[in-house]
């Protein structure tokens, strides 16, 4: 009697798997282009359902931790005003309540949500909800503290890449943990270039860790890249997304517009389709033209 091995490249993610031979788990990173609007959340929240995104994404911080205390009471000018630094955190930092009623709205929208949380803190706060998932900025790829946090939370664990040397990667896959982490490459630039992107780190990373789904997170414009990614094997696709690149917002720039985010999702699955399984076959739609063309017929018996 033979028993199956479960693959050890598929992570769960509520109801959905993602990995080699599942569809490619594809999610719009909202992160704080709501810029502190519910309403601007549940329009993109909107975006990406109507778009066939998996999930989208959110950005949680406690601020007083984030936010460098000599940084609390430089004044900016915001949308709202000119105000301290702290507060425009907070300003643009959803509470309890807001993520209530997002976690209501995407459950109506059948659209998963999680978020990137930046302390333990904000470790705790999401742990009040059932997400399907964690996910660790670039920029908190060395904060063994958070990672430790994240690992003790039994979900899985979105691991980017970006700004990055091996060695920190690999410090943090041992932090974490790899059998409940997914890797994503990212180039931590917004907007990224194209000569920055790298795309064939996916496929040194699929060779480094052989046990972990490698993903891809992209912050370049346009989508043709983030189309490549797909091709050379990323199981996991995440683009900023927003509702007009020129809304106020450090992201919005390197973000995808909902008719963007729709056209990428369709041509992710049609990548997906194309790739196959790799088993070279005849397809019964050549035999009417094998009959017409090829003079010498063959052998067709399988090898």
């Amino acid at each position: 009697m033979t028993v199956d091995t479960p693959n050890p490249r598929l992570r769960t993610f509520g109801s959905r798997t993602a990995g080699p031979g599942r569809p490619v788990y594809v999610v719009g990173e909202i992160g704080i282009n709501h810029n502190g609007d519910l309403g601007n959340a549940f329009a993109l929240i909107d975006a990406a359902a109507d778009a066939g995104c998996d999930a989208v994404k959110f950005q949680k911080r406690t601020p007083e931790i984030c936010t460098p205390r000599d940084q609390w009471d430089i004044e900016r000018d915001t949308p709202w005003g000119r105000m301290t630094y702290i507060d425009y955190r907070h300003r643009v930092e959803f509470g309890e309540a807001e993520y209530r009623s997002i976690d209501e709205y995407c459950a109506k929208r059948g659209i998963d949500w999680f978020a990137s949380p930046w302390d333990t803190e904000a470790v705790a706060f999401l742990e009040k909800f059932d997400v399907p998932a964690h996910k660790v900025a670039s920029a908190s790829l060395t904060d063994d503290e958070l990672l430790r946090a994240l690992r003790a939370t039994g979900r899985t664990v979105v691991l980017s890449t970006g700004m990055s040397t091996p060695k920190q990667i690999r410090h943090a896959v041992e932090v974490l943990g790899s059998d409940n982490i997914l890797l994503c490459h990212a180039t931590s630039t917004y907007p990224a270039k194209a000569e920055e992107l790298n795309l064939r780190v996916i496929n040194t990373l699929q060779e480094e860790y052989p046990n972990v789904p490698i993903g891809y997170s992209g912050h370049e414009t346009g989508l043709q890249t983030t189309l490549a990614a797909v091709a050379l094997g990323a199981a996991f696709v995440e683009r900023h997304i927003t509702l007009d690149r020129a809304m106020w917002g450090s992201d919005q720039a390197a973000s995808v517009e909902p008719g963007g985010l729709a056209r990428l999702v369709r041509d992710i699955r049609t990548i997906e389709t194309a790739l196959g399984d790799g088993v070279k076959r005849v397809y019964e739609s050549e035999l009417g033209p094998m009959k017409k063309l090829r003079r010498v017929r063959g052998d067709l018996a399988s090898v």
